[in-house]
Order: structure tokens, then C-alpha cells, then sequence
């Protein structure tokens, strides 16, 4: 049997075809039911052997790295960027899945992977791009995780006695850099509603830049209810509004304490309001009065600091 090289423009000239010969000429349409050429095995270049993990065209090479990726769901959370992703490695809080890289960040990553059991899916930086979305800031690196275990606010273990109470901060970008704050002053729990707050993955872990996998995060349906609770358990429930009676550092402060932000533009909801034992102002000396959300948590953190350090003096 003679078989038919598949090379557009290639047909057999059926003039010819008793002396066996070949010619080009324009291909006409296939009639119904016709048999199309077979390419013969010689012809067909041989098939790549799988790749082993930490290898380009591994299990979730080009070729294939959008099969790889789980589909997205409320019990999968994917986390990015170098910094998060390191410290989510590290952390051992939560239950790690699968994570992706390209084959520098696999390189910069590799004890931290093989210390959390893992072993990198090498991938292209576009394979990244088209699953995490054009803007996502990913630096080369996924990981695919389980959330963490709901908690509640009788969960908190008051190590430091400093607790943020979030009432409705929707930015991610906000929460994110909060959670990083929270983390570098060991804040024992960022308590927030559920609704009316972003997600604990993607954009705001970034921006918590590993925050996210050390300060437990306690999502609440009432927040005047949690602030109740707070109070019964001792706390020291003191919310910021640039209209608050009192400046912050003048404030006669105690552990525990619970510092409440409000939300961006809106600030303290009346309830939220009336469950704080006082509201107190960040007093600023310059021409601008007032702070972006994330950076008013870092200077009322430093504040509370320095005036528990002063009464233990």
C-alpha cells in the first residue's frame, strides 16, 4: 500500500496514477465519505518523553499547564508572589497542594519546596499570567492551597494582647498591608465581618506579603456581637475616628486591647461605635490630617507600644 504525505497542496493525478507517478496541484474538496491520507509512522516525529517535575515540560509544562492547574473553588486558594509564598511554605499552617514556578523562583524556592514536601510544576511565566489574570503580580510563582479552619473569637490566644478589629475594609490591598503590619507587631487576631470584606487569597496575600500565614484571621456575621465578646473577655476595645475625643497616645491605654478601624471613606459604624470603651483620634502634625487606612494601623500600633512600654516604666 502507497500512502500520501499530509503537505497542503499535495493530491494524487489521477491522470497519471497508472504510471505511479505524483504531481502537485490544487487540492479540491474531500467528497463525502472519502478516506483522508494516512501519514505513515516514519514520517511522524517521535513523542517526547514525559519530564520528570523541576524540569521545563514537566507535569505542568507549555503543552499542558492549563490542565494542570485545579479549577478554582471556595476550597482552593491560590497564593503568589515570592514573599507569600515562601512564608506559606514555611508556616506549615495550612495543607499545601501543588505549586507552580518557572525555573529561576523553582531555583530561589527549592529548600523551602522540598522542606514542605512538595516538588514544582516548571511552567512559563505566561502559563502563570493566563491562570492567575493579566494583572496579577506574581513574580513566577503559584501555590495551590487549602483555606484555613475557621476560628472564632473565643480562639484567640492573647500572647501579646493586641487584637484589629476590621468593621467592613473592603480593599484587598488595604487588608493585605494591614495583615503585614499585624504580623511584624505579633498581633495576636485581625477579627472582620464576613461579608463586606475580601477574600483571604490572590491580590491580599500578596500584599500581605506572608502576613496572611501568621496572624489567624477570625471572620465574624456580627461584628457588634464580637466586640461584646471581646469586652467580656477583658479587652480594651478602642476605636480610631479623626473625631475621636481624645488623641490615641494620650489615651489611658491597657493590654488587652482591641484596636477598631473602620472602613475606607465610612469609618466606625454607629455600633461599632457604641461598642468601644472610647474613640480616639491619630493626631498629625502635618498639612494632612488624615491616613490611609493601612498606614493609620501602623502608627496606632507603634502608639500603643510605646504608651504600654511607658506604663511598665
Amino acid at each position: 500500500m502507497q500512502f500520501l504525505p499530509r503537505e497542503a497542496g499535495v493530491t494524487r493525478d489521477r491522470k497519471k496514477a497508472s504510471g505511479g507517478k505524483w504531481s502537485a496541484r490544487a487540492k479540491p474538496p474531500r467528497r463525502s465519505g472519502a478516506r483522508p491520507a494516512i501519514e505513515p509512522e516514519a514520517a511522524r516525529p517521535p513523542r517526547a518523553p514525559s519530564a520528570p517535575p523541576h524540569q521545563p515540560g514537566g507535569a505542568a509544562g507549555a503543552a499542558g499547564d492549563a490542565h494542570a492547574f485545579r479549577r478554582p473553588s471556595s476550597e482552593l486558594v491560590a497564593l503568589y508572589g515570592f514573599h507569600a509564598v515562601r512564608e506559606a511554605l514555611r508556616s506549615h499552617k495550612r495543607k499545601l497542594l501543588d505549586i507552580f514556578a518557572t525555573q529561576a523562583a523553582a531555583e530561589k524556592l527549592t529548600t523551602d519546596i522540598q522542606d514542605a514536601g512538595l516538588s514544582a510544576h516548571i511552567v512559563e511565566t505566561e502559563a502563570l499570567s493566563r491562570r492567575l489574570g493579566a494583572d496579577a503580580v506574581h513574580q513566577g510563582v503559584m501555590l495551590e492551597a487549602r483555606p484555613f479552619e475557621p476560628l472564632d473569637v473565643a480562639d484567640i490566644e492573647p500572647a501579646s494582647g493586641v487584637v484589629l478589629v476590621l468593621d467592613q475594609i473592603t480593599d484587598p490591598h488595604n487588608v493585605g498591608a494591614i495583615l503585614r503590619t499585624a504580623a511584624a507587631f505579633c498581633v495576636d487576631a485581625v477579627v472582620m465581618t464576613e461579608r463586606h470584606a475580601p477574600e483571604m487569597t490572590g491580590v491580599l496575600a500578596k500584599a500581605a506579603s506572608g502576613g496572611l500565614e501568621h496572624v489567624p484571621v477570625i471572620h465574624v456575621v456580627n461584628l457588634a456581637r464580637a466586640l461584646k465578646s471581646l469586652g467580656e473577655m477583658g479587652y480594651l476595645r478602642v476605636g480610631l475616628d479623626s473625631v475621636g475625643e481624645a488623641a490615641l497616645g494620650a489615651s489611658p491605654l491597657a493590654r488587652p486591647i482591641a484596636l477598631v478601624l473602620g472602613g475606607e471613606g465610612k469609618g466606625l459604624r454607629r455600633l461599632t461605635r457604641e461598642n468601644c470603651d472610647l474613640v480616639a483620634r491619630l493626631d498629625m502634625a502635618g498639612a494632612i490630617k488624615s491616613l490611609n487606612v493601612s498606614n493609620a494601623c501602623a502608627v496606632a500600633l507603634t502608639l500603643v507600644e510605646l504608651s504600654l512600654a511607658d506604663r511598665l516604666r
